[in-house]
Order: C-alpha cells, then structure tokens, then sequence
C-alpha cells in the first residue's frame, strides 16, 4: 500500500526529476527529498535539478516499469501530492480502486461523503500530480464511458487495457 506522507512544500531547488522512455512514452518523475511528488506521462522540464536519485530510479521508475510490463499491481512508494483536503480525500479514494476494475465519479463523490461534488471530483481528478500511481485513469463517466484524462483518453484506454490484459 501507498504512504502518503504531508508535503513539506520545500523549494524548487530541492526537488529532482527524471524522465525517460517507456513503451507507453515519455514519464517524467518528480521527488521531493525522499518522497514522489509527480508522475506525469510526458517528458517535462522541471525548475531544480534532472538528477536520477535512488527514490527516482531505483524505487519509482523501477516499479513503472514493472506495472507496465504487467507484473506489478500495486505500488509501494513514499508518495507527497500536494493538494486541498478535497483533493487529497479524493486521491486516497482512488488509491483503493483494485487494479483492473474502474469507478465512477459520483461512485467516488459518495465514498467521500460529498455525493452531489462529481464535476469537483472531476476537477481532483484532473490535478492528480501523481498519475498511475494514484490511479485516476480508473475513474470513469457513471455509463462507463472513458471522459477527461490528463495524459489523453487514448492513454487512459492503453493503461485500462493493461490492466484487464495482465489479470
């Protein structure tokens, strides 16, 4: 299971990044001294350093690639977002959708306790700074149709296939 640890917020000069190529394309990886704080599917600049830090690399890149390759379901990594306490109640209820199964918003929208807030749900969803790993991509319109992505809905419909292919 995911850690999710309070943000300390520190300087840009504090956080490194790493980007690199996947089958799925660019990934981008963002750290704040020991914890992730981004996950973008692009290849992106970041202000501080492009320095491949063993929380990079060693832990998070490895476990994409693993999740990619489809022998890894569940991520085990120190995880910082930054977010309102909407957003954040809204990620740590993406972070207990099971791999391979999809949500919808207003399904999310009431498990937080706010079940007319789906467009706002919508809008968390949007600012998850840490794709993939917060599994936004499993969020759905409520007749199942795939709606708004940060990363394209084709994306979001390769990274939905993964999952039902590698069950």
């Amino acid at each position: 299971m995911l850690k999710t640890t309070k943000a300390s917020h520190c300087s840009n000069a504090d956080k490194n990044y790493y980007t690199y190529e996947t089958r799925f394309g660019g990934i981008t990886i963002v750290s704040e001294g020991d914890a992730i704080v981004g996950v973008w599917l692009h290849n992106i600049e970041i202000p501080g350093g492009r320095r491949a830090t063993s929380v990079l690399t060693d832990l998070a890149a490895n476990q994409l690639e693993e999740y990619f390759d489809g022998t890894r379901r569940d991520f085990d990594l120190p995880i910082s977002p930054v977010g309102t306490d909407f957003q954040m109640a809204v990620w740590k209820e993406l972070l207990v959708i099971p791999y391979g199964e999809t949500r919808s918003y207003k399904q999310i929208a009431q498990n937080i306790g706010k079940p007319k807030s789906c467009r706002a749900v919508g809008m968390a969803n949007n600012r998850n700074p840490i794709s993939i790993v917060i599994p936004c991509h499993r969020v759905v319109g409520s007749d199942g149709s795939l709606v708004g992505y940060g990363g394209g809905l084709d994306m979001k419909q390769k990274l939905l296939d993964l999952e039902r292919v590698c069950r």
